[in-house]
């Protein structure tokens, strides 16, 4: 860490209570406060979730849509072919195609952000999991990346849909948006992006699902976050 950087963390820090856990807009507002770094830095929440990873039916994974955006240019490969491939190229998406897409990724290309199919494309296409598995882009049902209305899941992506997918360690991180957005924007983003993986909580879980909760920018220290006051308040919703 650069002496610069080491400073303004420092200085961040100092904005945060030793051993206190935020309500959600209290962090906004802290983060608000501290010392920005010279880009537009990405705000991510971060869940440690009270699963087991190991076991098939605890995946926690979905997508949902921000009210605000994420901020970020969403690079979008789709697999297609026929009128589904022209429509998601009329609907924008930077990458469109079928053998040679599929032979592009196969030899390592994976440039995107997003990766959409077709039905009768996910055949082919899951021949490619050795490569998209690893980096969460494989198209899914449940998040609506296996599709025949690309156009529309194209669509989905450009205006604020973002996917979430539990690592190996039980650990889910959704980005918000950025550091230019408002308290009011960031807090309703986070708001969904907590509906959204609380609404993905296994069947089988037992016990405390959100363990832990933290909030931070990209060079910005972690605010820790009141995982039991989030989910008081969805018991109470």
């Amino acid at each position: 860490m650069s002496s610069r950087r080491s400073k303004r963390y420092r200085e961040a820090a100092k904005q945060l209570e030793s051993g206190k856990s935020y309500e959600i807009g209290q962090a906004l507002e802290a983060l608000a406060k501290m010392p920005k770094a010279r880009f537009d830095e990405s705000v991510e929440l971060s869940m440690h979730l009270g699963v087991d990873p190991k076991q098939g039916d605890q995946m926690v994974r979905g997508s949902l849509r921000l009210p605000h955006g994420s901020g970020k240019k969403v690079r979008i490969a789709v697999f297609a072919r026929g009128s589904a491939a022209e429509a998601a190229k009329a609907a924008g998406a930077d990458f469109v195609g079928f053998e040679d897409l599929i032979k592009r990724v196969s030899e390592g290309f994976t440039d995107f952000d997003v990766a959409v199919a077709t039905p009768d494309a996910m055949q082919e296409v899951r021949k490619l999991g050795r490569v998209l598995g690893p980096r969460g882009l494989m198209p899914n049902p449940r998040t609506g990346t296996v599709t025949d209305d690309v156009a529309g899941a194209v669509a989905e992506c450009q205006a604020g849909r973002v996917e979430f997918k539990m690592d190996k360690s039980a650990n889910v991180h959704v980005v918000i948006g950025r550091r230019s957005f408002s308290v009011v924007a960031l807090q309703e983003n986070a708001v969904q992006a907590m509906d959204a993986v609380q609404k993905a909580k296994p069947a089988t879980a037992k016990g405390r699902y959100l363990e832990s909760l933290t909030l931070s920018a990209t060079v910005s220290p972690s605010i820790p976050l009141d995982p039991s006051a989030w989910q008081r308040k969805e018991k109470k919703g």
